[in-house]
């Protein structure tokens, strides 16, 4: 009886695959938009900055509205504004401004990461 002989043995080859492979961007990153000063990168700043400035702006308004309104108390009589404005002035101004510059800070880091997000490679995150 003869021998029977086996197939030869198949090898597979297998490369990366394809969803891992790193595909050219679509469109030129905006990082390179903005350090080559192109009209698109100058709006891409000039959007941070005017989001920027609307939190500062909105900051020093509710700061003004608040705090700044708060010694016309002294124009009350003085039986009423006695001790009262006092205590607003002496005490509750101060948390009142914390919790301004708290939001204020939250807002320009939200800012902030929304434009680095805009601004990194998607494939560089990867």
């Amino acid at each position: 009886m003869a021998e029977q002989q086996q197939p030869p043995r198949r090898e597979v080859v297998t490369g990366v695959p394809r969803a891992a492979r790193r595909r050219p961007p679509a469109h030129a990153p905006a990082r390179s938009e903005i350090s080559e000063q192109t009209t698109l990168g100058a709006t891409y700043v000039r959007a941070l900055m005017h989001s920027q400035l609307r939190a500062g702006l909105g900051a020093v308004a509710l700061l003004f509205l608040l705090l700044g309104l708060l010694p016309l108390g002294f124009l009350l009589p003085r039986a009423a504004a006695g001790p009262v404005v006092w205590v607003a002035l002496g005490l509750v101004a101060y948390p009142v401004m914390w919790l301004i510059a708290r939001r204020y800070v939250a807002r320009a880091e939200r800012n902030e990461a929304d434009f680095t997000g805009l601004v990194t490679d998607p494939a560089d995150t990867a």
